[in-house]
């Protein structure tokens, strides 16, 4: 996997530290899931506000795509590396939206892309793109993931990582 990113010129961020009391992700069994991941860069946010109104819909899809990476980057904290993610099960994304707002699906297809290109097939999912009045930091996205991992070489109890 470390050759696809580098092929994609895709560098896997440090994972954001948690802005409340819970950890960015969590194995149980051959799952992984992540909490759900704003699109920080270097510790900030680079767009604030809802989308449709301060936030256009092609920057909040390129925020989501970040949302994605650093869920990536969650996973392969726990997981050891992305070579063990055997599929992508569940992609859920959050849009902060003005009102008058509909295009959520379009937003979170920044996320899903994201992991097509970096995962190939297994990078296919089910998912759902909810809008939402507000979300925390006033991030304009959010998105969180579920994993399935191959846990043939795991000596740990399931719900424990590696």
């Amino acid at each position: 996997m470390a050759a696809r990113l580098a092929e994609l010129g895709i560098t896997l961020p440090p994972v954001p530290a948690p802005a409340g009391v819970y950890v960015p992700a969590l194995r149980s069994g051959r799952y992984i899931h992540t909490s759900g991941q704003v699109p920080l860069v270097d510790g900030a946010l680079p767009r604030t506000g809802k989308v449709g109104a301060e936030v256009s819909p092609e920057d909040a899809k390129e925020l989501a795509r970040i949302c994605a990476l650093n869920a990536l980057a969650a996973v392969a904290s726990v997981a050891g590396d992305l070579d063990r993610v055997v599929r992508v099960v569940k992609v859920v994304g959050f849009v902060a939206s003005d009102p008058s707002f509909t295009g959520q699906p379009g937003v979170i297809n920044g996320a899903s892309e994201l992991l097509g290109e970096v995962l190939g097939e297994a990078g296919r999912h089910a998912r759902s793109a909810v809008g939402v009045a507000v979300l925390p930091l006033d991030a304009p996205v959010e998105v969180e993931i579920q994993v399935e991992i191959d846990d043939s070489d795991s000596e740990g109890a399931p719900g424990t990582h590696d």
